[in-house]
């Protein structure tokens, strides 16, 4: 059997552009794509925390180190500059490759810097 898996996600990533006209996608900073291990036309969703909007596009590279998250073509009808986004891309596992797997969850700030990695969420207290 496989299983569809969070493979990795950026974490509250702040939306620097939203390009209309640009030719669709994400472009995501080349960094956070390296540190995160999602690659140039992989799938990804975005899911944006100021209005809920939830989409599917593919993931571009953008200058490494710039902080740019440009959501674009028909996409940035669902994001603005400033928005939150959650960034995830999933992986088809089988049962032994769960064995061993984390995701990769990368964390940055308001510029979309990186402030630290992980592989696991804290468990959701009452």
């Amino acid at each position: 059997m496989q299983l569809q898996m969070l493979k990795a996600k950026i974490h509250r990533a702040s939306v620097t552009h939203a390009e209309l006209h640009y030719e669709g996608s994400c472009a995501i900073d080349g960094r956070l794509l390296d540190i995160s291990g999602i690659r140039e036309y992989e799938q990804i969703h975005v899911y944006n925390i100021n209005n809920g909007a939830r989409f599917i596009t593919y993931a571009i590279r953008a200058e490494e180190g710039s902080g740019i998250i440009s959501v674009n073509g028909a996409a940035a009808h669902h994001a603005s500059p400033g928005d939150l986004v959650i960034i995830c891309a999933y992986a088809q596992l089988s049962e032994a490759e769960l064995e061993k797997f984390k995701p990769t969850l990368v964390y940055v700030d308001r510029q979309n810097h990186l402030t630290h990695t992980n592989h696991s969420i804290a468990k959701q207290a009452a």
